[in-house]
């Protein structure tokens, strides 16, 4: 019988279902005479019921397994009598056997279907381990391949040692024989939102995760569990929901897998669930062997990243760190490091070492934190030694954008609205912030595949390491500068010097910059309320980082010419090595467009934030002052480069006539500016 042809009777209504619920024979005379009877079957079919005769089906054991009906005996208007009870009777034990074999042939059948099917899982696991992302969309088809569903997810946690549940990567799969018009309900919601969003906040599935504990739900509609807003808002109608934890190899909940809607219409009953289990402990499995050789690629990363750090770089030699540690330190005023105007080419090498020692003593950091000096000289020559002989991203540009920091917590007046955690945390941020840079930007690090960004990710790929590195020179042995902090203030600290490094990726300042400038322009900014705190030292950070244009013009140009020699050989390396036509301002080819491009570097991302920075501290206006200064000077350059280009061009032989000269045109003289140039990492 196919589906079609199916009555669904429910459990003691009717006659059937009053013979099934009490397991006695009925018979009746007049159908319509006996309160029992339910006339909907005959409003289905336009049958008459007149007569009825109805037992019950039993098992070997015992068990009812059905109901026999007879109806409207022949010929027409006669009853079913006792000896047709009789002949019935003896009938029905056969049926009843019949009936029992079939079930389980069915059953059998059922389960060496399930069987194969989890072992083609197990198939599927150890043919694909090293991708997460395949190995999960595998076990999906194969989960509604099993359970004939119409909707298959799975969701993973991001942390499985934390109590709070967060999910961190979520997959799904549609079935193909759900109907087209689900299919394009469900993308008009992918236009409002991403579908993966709606799963990774399912309060089902969290849950699962939390408790470890299977749920089925029936009826999602009418269990005060489910989320119906969620559920509209998908566009994806949810009837019943069968949900189970995946655990990993250390009996640790991972993730849950998650299946919606039987393709019959029930509901998931305890087989599914059963089975389900079964079939997730693979999935475990396999996800657990694909994130342990995640990991294992990570670590060979790692520790190829370490191998390529040592066999560049060392400590520095006690022979350094007792000539400073007896060295004359000069004053502030002598070295000049509290001007805004800073000359960033005025020390050498050695002379830059001591003036940073005079930061630090100047702030009054060695005195607050006990930091040992002889450990602050080694330090920082270590920290000099760490950075590679780059054109730009080098120990000058490190200690230049230490000093622009100094400038603005001593001359501008930060210092006495920050605390001593938050500017040791700048200082250090700041000499530590491009550490091992190798004079490449993160698109590069992701365009090459290399080891920093398989270890790091595509997101501050750079900054991370620089951190990274830090925290390897300050666990050297005799680095370690902050080892009188108290456990608290070192726990604070190095958050705080995380946050600082990690500031300096341009990416993560236009995601705060927006929620900035307005707390700033509509007189909003609080320095007691900690997100505003947070922001303003992540912007200072920028704003130090980017300094040089807000130098005094000789300094600022030279600064951008060092900027883009930089770029340029990262630009022919992308030419070279990755047959890759590289954006103007990395194209050595293009570099007479510098005037254009440093414009808009200075319209788009420089003078925004000192603009909005000087609304809160009116002493940085000589930078604000010394930016459109040197605007000003690049805007003369790129008018005398288009006037040079205009001049240049061939003479158009045109006709005279008027009416001819109208038809004549130049050659198009737009350039197109590219990327704007980033003096940081």
């Amino acid at each position: 019988m196919s589906n079609s042809d199916e009555v669904q009777v429910p459990w003691g209504k009717g006659i059937i279902g009053y013979v099934a619920e009490h397991g006695e024979t009925v018979n009746i005379p007049d159908a319509y005479q006996d309160r029992r009877f339910s006339d909907e079957i005959d409003k289905l079919t336009g049958y008459k019921t007149k007569s009825l005769l109805c037992m019950p089906i039993h098992n070997s054991d015992g068990q009812i397994i059905g109901v026999a009906q007879a109806i409207n005996k022949s010929p027409g208007g006669a009853i079913f009598t006792e000896d047709d009870e009789k002949v019935l009777q003896m009938y029905l034990p056969f049926c009843g056997i019949a009936i029992s074999n079939a079930q389980l042939f069915a059953a059998s059948r059922k389960e060496y279907d399930r069987s194969r099917s989890l072992l083609e899982v197990v198939n599927d696991l150890f043919e694909e381990q090293t991708d997460l992302e395949k190995i999960v969309r595998k076990i999906m088809h194969r989960a509604q391949t099993l359970l004939k569903c119409e909707r298959c997810s799975v969701q993973l946690l991001e942390d499985i040692e934390s109590p709070v549940v967060k999910f961190t990567k979520s997959f799904e799969l549609l079935s193909p024989k759900c109907s087209g018009d689900t299919e394009s309900s469900f993308k008009d919601s992918m236009e409002k939102s991403s579908y993966s969003d709606w799963l990774i906040n399912n309060s089902i599935a969290e849950l699962v995760a939390s408790t470890g504990l299977p749920v089925n739900i029936s009826d999602a509609y009418q269990d005060p569990r489910f989320d119906a807003e969620a559920d509209q808002f998908s566009g994806f109608h949810i009837r019943s929901v069968l949900c189970v934890p995946i655990w990993n190899s250390n009996h640790q909940i991972i993730g849950v897998a998650q299946v919606l809607n039987r393709l019959d219409g029930n509901q998931f009953d305890d087989a599914d669930q059963r089975l389900f289990e079964a079939f997730v402990i693979f999935c475990g499995l396999g996800i657990n062997n694909t994130i342990m050789y995640d990991q294992v690629k990570k670590s060979w990363a790692k520790q190829s990243v370490a191998l390529d750090v040592l066999s560049y770089h060392a400590t520095c030699s006690k022979t350094e760190v007792d000539k400073f540690k007896a060295a004359n330190i000069p004053l502030v005023c002598e070295l000049g490091i509290d001007k805004l105007s800073f000359d960033d080419f005025s020390l050498d090498v050695d002379a830059m070492i001591t003036a940073a020692l005079r930061m630090f003593m100047e702030l009054g950091m060695v005195q607050k934190f006990k930091i040992d000096y002889e450990t602050l000289c080694r330090w920082l020559l270590t920290v000099r030694k760490n950075y590679r002989m780059v054109l730009y991203h080098n120990w000058r540009h490190a200690f230049n954008v230490c000093q622009c920091m100094f400038a603005m917590l001593t001359t501008a007046g930060f210092q006495e609205t920050l605390t001593e955690i938050e500017i040791l945390a700048l200082i250090v941020g700041c000499v530590c912030h491009d550490l091992d840079h190798r004079g490449t930007n993160n698109a590069f690090q992701t365009k090459t595949g290399s080891a920093l960004s398989l270890l790091y990710g595509t997101s501050a790929t750079l900054e991370q390491h620089h951190f990274n590195h830090a925290v390897m020179i300050l666990q050297s042995e005799g680095h370690n500068i902050f080892s009188n902090l108290s456990s608290r203030e070192y726990s604070d600290l190095m958050q705080l010097l995380k946050q600082s490094i990690l500031a300096t990726d341009l990416t993560l300042y236009f995601e705060n910059r927006n929620t900035f400038f307005e707390l700033v322009n509509k007189g909003e900014y609080n320095w007691n309320v900690k997100a505003h705190r947070d922001m303003c030292r992540s912007m200072l950070m920028t704003a130090c980082d980017l300094g040089a244009v807000t130098k005094p013009w000789e300094i600022s140009r030279k600064v951008a010419e060092l900027v883009t020699s930089e770029f340029f050989e990262q630009g022919d390396r992308e030419r070279s090595e990755l047959k890759l036509t590289p954006s103007a301002i990395f194209d050595r080819n293009r570099k007479d467009e510098l005037p254009g491009l440093q414009l808009e570097w200075i319209d788009g991302i420089c003078a925004p934030l000192y603009e909005t920075l000087v609304k809160i501290n009116s002493k940085l206006q000589p930078m604000v002052d010394l930016i459109r200064a040197n605007r000003a000077k690049w805007e003369e350059l790129n008018n005398e480069r288009q006037r040079s280009q205009s001049e240049s061009k061939p003479t158009s032989h045109c006709s005279s006539d008027a009416t001819e000269t109208t038809s004549c045109s130049l050659e198009d003289t737009h350039f197109s500016a590219g990327d704007p140039p980033k003096p940081a990492s």
